[in-house]
């Protein structure tokens, strides 16, 4: 495996196969029979198909799919609890396929934590006892696993309750101390298999939020699995679909949304609220023409208008910083009175945005306006502009009957 830090797991052809017949399944396979036709010639079941990637330090993947995917077999592969039947797994540039026993158990005691569905808790244990279990089974001393422990649940939330016992928390207070029991063992990676999806709908939204606080706080490398698409778009850094085994796809979620590779990803994906996800970069006009202030007269602006076919344009400074817009209407009046720059017709009573704001965050903005919205970067220069009605594209979906109706509302607000 290529050297490369940034890189905490990859994972290369991984297969595996449930049955007695592995190895002639495993054949069967890599000649291009389906799932399907291996269980009525084998009686065996691949549980995952040749899957490949790499997981960054520092982000959540999340692995997602429906019931069957193969995806909760697929995280068990990364530390082992499932041996795979082909293929490699490296953890920081080490094959832990060929690893022994002992070693796997290192692994998973120091390396790489895992929180469950079911919370797993001991019940006649106390939620620091229980925060602490996995330093004990280390063979810590009690005073530093007890330090350990108490920081973990105040991570989550729980100080206060470390001397009371499972059974008196509610379920999301539970999974918060299995949480903080994965978080006490100070591992690389957090291994997540469908952590949330036991909870109800807004202690699951309560702790969804709480999982993205503590990774701005602790930046773990996490893999994350569920069959929620909701749940897979809000705490992602990137997303892999899975089906039958095979990873259908692996990208953003606004990659997946935009682009999606194959038509059960593109079914998959098409009831979602897109205007949470995608943002102005995707929106975005790249290197738009633009009015130098203090350069460019009304004359070179109306010039500039009509190559590009627009009657308005951004303006920029010297320093390439947005400053605000100009219309084709005033720039003809200031040319009737031959006026020498635009800077008195000048509009610089508008909303920019950053990158990463999304369509839902952007369509406020253009309530009362009829220009388009800038783009701008940490420093305030430009790096593209969006038009309002791509915003009202993409977020209606509407057929184009409904469009024209929306787009002539706003042009008359």
């Amino acid at each position: 495996m290529a050297d490369d830090n940034n890189i905490r797991i990859k994972v290369e052809d991984l297969t595996l196969i449930f049955g007695k017949r592995k190895k002639e399944a495993l054949e069967l396979l890599n000649q291009g029979y389906s799932k399907t036709d291996i269980l009525k010639k084998t009686k065996c079941t691949v549980g995952v198909n040749k899957a490949s990637f790499e997981i960054k330090k520092g982000e959540i993947f999340v692995i997602m799919g429906l019931s069957g995917s193969g995806k909760s077999t697929l995280i068990r592969c990364l530390n082992r609890l499932n041996d795979p039947t082909d293929g490699r797994v490296y953890f920081k540039e080490h094959d832990i396929t060929r690893d022994s026993n002992k070693q796997l158990l290192d692994t998973r005691r120091t390396e790489m934590s895992m929180v469950f569905q079911k919370f797993g808790l001991l019940p006649h244990r106390t939620i620091l006892e229980n925060a602490a279990f996995g330093l004990e089974i280390r063979g810590e001393p009690k005073e530093q696993r007890d330090e350990k422990g108490m920081k973990a649940l105040k991570t989550v939330g729980l100080e206060g309750y470390e001397d009371q016992y499972p059974a008196e928390l509610s379920g999301g207070m539970q999974q918060r101390v299995g949480l903080a029991r994965a978080l006490a063992n100070d591992t690389d990676v957090l291994l997540m298999d469908e952590a949330f999806s036991a909870l109800d709908p807004l202690i699951k939204s309560d702790m969804q939020d709480e999982l993205l606080q503590i990774q701005n706080k602790l930046h773990k490398t996490i893999v994350f699995i569920t069959h929620d698409l909701d749940e897979a778009m809000k705490v992602g850094d990137r997303i892999a679909i899975m089906k039958d085994g095979v990873v259908e796809q692996i990208g953003t979620a606004e990659e997946i949304l935009t682009d999606p590779a194959t038509e059960y990803v593109e079914a998959f994906v098409e009831k979602v609220d897109r205007k949470t996800i995608i943002t102005a970069e995707t929106l975005m006009f790249d290197n738009p023409i633009i009015v130098r202030f203090k350069k460019d007269g009304p004359k070179a602006a109306i010039r500039k208008m009509r190559e590009a076919g627009v009657n308005v344009l951004p303006v920029e400074d010297n320093d390439e910083k947005f400053l605000g817009y100009v219309w084709l209407e005033d720039m003809l009046k200031l040319e009737k009175e031959k006026a020498k720059t635009v800077e008195s017709a000048l509009n610089t009573e508008v909303p920019s945005v950053y990158k990463h704001y999304t369509v839902e965050e952007m369509l406020p903005l253009i309530t009362g306006h009829h220009h388009p919205l800038a783009v701008v970067d940490d420093e305030g220069k430009l790096e593209g502009i969006i038009t309002q009605t791509s915003l009202i594209i993409e977020s209606t979906r509407f057929d184009d009957k409904e469009m024209d109706k929306l787009i002539g509302e706003a042009n008359e607000l």
